[in-house]
């Protein structure tokens, strides 16, 4: 008979709950989970499709292990043993930098991707780390860091409640969401309409989101930060800016005016390609809703000033009074993050504490930019990479040149690549370790708990037990922490739980602020509870968080702890999102420091922008609704349709170059050319092309058989990696220049 089982869905940032079907060891249906305390009922395709990605044929079940220059199929010891008897003895021979880590998306959506990670890099010694954030949200992080002294304190909008949403560079109809945890974000944007609220949205392109909008303006691309330079240029210039209860936690509003001096809506206007008036509308539109939010995402992020655009974000909020109040944005507050400290001073964020070897590329969060990678491992000298562990990541095709990447991989002495597919990347690997199917693994969401627009708390034990020829998820990271650290054979993977374990309590129990102050480290391990090593750190994050038991230190009858947790399946909600300034400032000064001196520093070069002449063409990529980057293009369900890979041109455009509908298109640009089939359509602007990103499944020696059957180009190749958001170091992936060709 079959049966029904709760999972949260891995395969996005809205984190929907959802009601399996499972006949014997099979999920056979999905459907959205009514009972789920923050989705409600709500599934999107991705969800829908979840039976097909767990039961995909291309999925490895076994490890490989390079022999003969061929990847066999091997035992898991086998495969520990080859990572046990190469990695230490490289860094032995060549020291810790020669061997890098590179994390890709896909690790936030799981809770081994989550848990061990870090202890991995800091067991490696390595200042060689790359991970998917500078292809994605890193000057969100930096300017949090700068603003907030904290590069995690990232507030999202209040959603259900603002009376004004301004999108920018944002498509969550059709990615649902991100770096805002929200389930049907559709529907809340409706909701916002259906109250009286105004939506306006600004993106290149008419995006799903964009017909949903009051008003859509689509401006050049790249030009995000000007555009909200000159906004609150207008809220100072007018004195519509009001920060209300922030004035007393915030410094340098009267550096920020005179800074910001030059960005008046006239000067934009060009550069922008929007008129001024318009523009000064739209920043008194903003002073006078009631309640307001302004949300950037990755169209303002991965531009050449996408740390000052994720800035100017926030200055908006604060100077409309909006930031940490109901309606505006607010700092969510996850139950297995830090409980909060009082208010004060704070180490603060720095940048560049190292640089990177070859280009001198700063550190931003521990982190060095994935477009480096290449040049890192094929530029001879002491430090150079040689071994590579990569761990949930496709970098041959999410990083600019991808062909540089690829062949820099196929010259490195050692590899590991956890993942459950043989993709463009993996296939390097000397060694590959692939994770159980979702359905045979935990889940709880500690990465998008930090965004999400309601505060609560979701775990799901393994809908499916796991086949007994399979590790753990958990297992599997575990053991290569061992096989790296010379104790592979000689501990167990719960060893590794034990140590983190022991870690946190004995920072906790030493520290004079804790109720837990002073107390026997090892007599609260032994109180923890869980069937593993996972569920017994997840037990110890909620018992020290917000909303946690501590143990029985303090007074509280309904906290945290694993053992309430799995008593309510669909989770347990925690509340609408609450003001928490000052107490979450970590700045030196204990304030937001509004001006921070890094942002002033790049000001100059927003300025130059104001005089430079735009590109005749510049390209932007493009989200589907089903797909998530390039690790879902191997699932049946989801494919066809809108999901296809074309080049995007306007009807001018295409008139003006000899292009066609259906007919098919050279893109040269900074690191090569591409050809394409051309879809007209006035969804873009004129000036704008757009291809989407996560295609180019044509390599030899992978394993996708359905991705392979239509493999779209890669979009990163058409970059070479030299345009990097300066301070962030995060790529350039939208408005940069291309030309077009007409083929025959």
């Amino acid at each position: 008979m079959p049966r029904t089982a709760p999972r949260i869905c891995p395969l996005c940032e809205a984190t929907c709950g959802l009601t399996l079907t499972i006949e014997g060891t099979t999920v056979t249906g999905a459907r959205g989970d009514r009972d789920d305390v923050f989705s409600r009922g709500f599934i999107c395709p991705k969800g829908a499709a979840f039976g097909a990605l767990d039961a995909d044929p291309d999925r490895l079940r076994t490890p490989l292990v390079r022999r003969a220059g061929r990847l066999r199929e091997a035992t898991w010891d086998e495969a520990y043993d080859a990572v046990a008897v190469a990695v230490p003895a490289l860094v032995r021979d060549h020291g810790p930098q020669s061997v890098g880590v590179v994390l890709g998306n896909p690790n936030v959506h799981t809770m081994a991707g989550a848990l061990y990670p870090p202890l991995l890099v800091n067991t490696l010694g390595t200042r060689n780390l790359f991970t998917a954030s500078t292809l994605d949200q890193m000057p969100k992080h930096v300017s949090s860091g700068l603003l907030f002294g904290d590069p995690l304190a990232i507030p999202v909008p209040d959603l259900d409640h603002t009376d004004f949403l301004l999108l920018i560079g944002a498509n969550p109809v059709e990615s649902n969401g991100s770096l805002c945890t929200a389930p049907d974000f559709p529907g809340k944007l409706k909701a916002l309409r259906a109250r009286g609220g105004t939506l306006v949205v600004v993106d290149p392109r008419r995006t799903r989101t964009a017909k949903l909008a009051d008003t859509h303006l689509a401006p050049r691309p790249g030009s995000d930060a000007l555009l909200l330079a000159a906004l609150a240029h207008t809220l100072l210039a007018e004195k519509l800016a009001d920060p209300g209860a922030l004035t007393e936690h915030t410094e340098g509003l009267r550096e920020l005016a005179e800074a910001l001096g030059s960005f008046t809506p006239e000067a934009v206007a060009p550069a922008c390609d929007l008129p001024a008036d318009r523009i000064r509308a739209l920043a008194r539109e903003l002073a006078a809703a009631p309640t307001a939010a302004v949300y950037g995402r990755i169209g303002s992020c991965t531009v050449e000033h996408g740390t000052l655009a994720s800035w100017l974000v926030d200055v908006l909020n604060i100077l409309t009074g909006n930031l940490d109040r109901p309606g505006g944005a607010l700092f969510p507050l996850p139950a297995a993050g830090p409980r909060p400290r009082p208010a004060g001073p704070g180490r603060g964020f720095a940048l560049g504490r190292w640089h990177s070897r070859v280009s001198g590329h700063p550190e931003v969060k521990s982190e060095l930019p994935t477009a480096a990678l290449a040049e890192e491992i094929e530029t001879p000298g002491e430090g150079r990479i040689r071994a590579l562990i990569a761990i949930a990541a496709n970098p041959v095709l999410s990083a600019p040149d991808g062909r540089r990447l690829d062949a820099a991989l196929a010259g490195l002495d050692f590899m590991v690549s956890v993942d459950p597919y043989l993709n463009e990347t993996s296939r390097h690997a000397h060694v590959v370790l692939p994770p159980p199917p979702p359905s045979q693994s935990a889940h709880h969401d500690f990465a998008f708990n930090g965004f999400a627009v309601r505060n609560q708390v979701r775990y799901t034990r393994p809908a499916v037990p796991l086949e007994a020829d399979r590790l753990d998820e958990c297992e599997i990271h575990a053991r290569l922490v061992l096989a790296v650290s010379g104790a592979h054979g000689t501990a167990q993977p719960s060893a590794v739980d034990d140590t983190a374990i022991r870690a946190a309590l004995a920072k906790e129990t030493a520290d004079p602020r804790s109720p837990l102050h002073g107390a026997d480290p090892a007599a609260l391990a032994g109180l923890l509870t869980g069937e593993s090593g996972p569920e017994r750190r997840l037990d110890l994050m909620l018992r020290l968080g917000p909303y946690g038991d501590l143990f029985g230190a303090a007074d509280h009858p309904d906290g945290l702890s694993l053992q309430r947790l799995l008593a309510h399946p669909h989770g347990i909600d925690l509340g609408p999102l609450r003001p928490r300034l000052p107490g979450l400032l970590r700045t030196r000064s204990g304030r937001i420091e509004l001006l921070p001196e890094p942002i002033a520093a790049e000001l100059p070069g927003l300025r130059a922008a104001l005089a430079a002449r735009p590109a005749a063409l510049v390209l932007v990529g493009r989200r589907h609704l089903r797909s998530n980057n390039s690790w879902l293009h191997n699932v049946p369900a989801l494919t066809g349709g809108s999901n296809r890979c074309t080049l995007q041109v306007h009807p001018a455009d295409a008139d003006r170059l000899g292009l066609a509908d259906g007919g098919r298109a050279r893109i040269t640009a900074d690191g090569g050319s591409l050809e394409a089939p051309v879809e007209v359509t006035d969804a873009v602007r004129t000036g704008v092309v757009s291809l989407p990103h996560g295609w180019g499944h044509d390599r030899d020696g992978t394993r996708l058989s359905v991705a392979g059957a239509d493999p779209g180009v890669n979009v990163n190749q058409l970059l070479d990696g030299t345009r990097l958001d300066p301070l962030s170091g995060t790529a350039v992936l939208n408005g940069f220049p291309v030309t077009l060709t007409p083929l025959p």
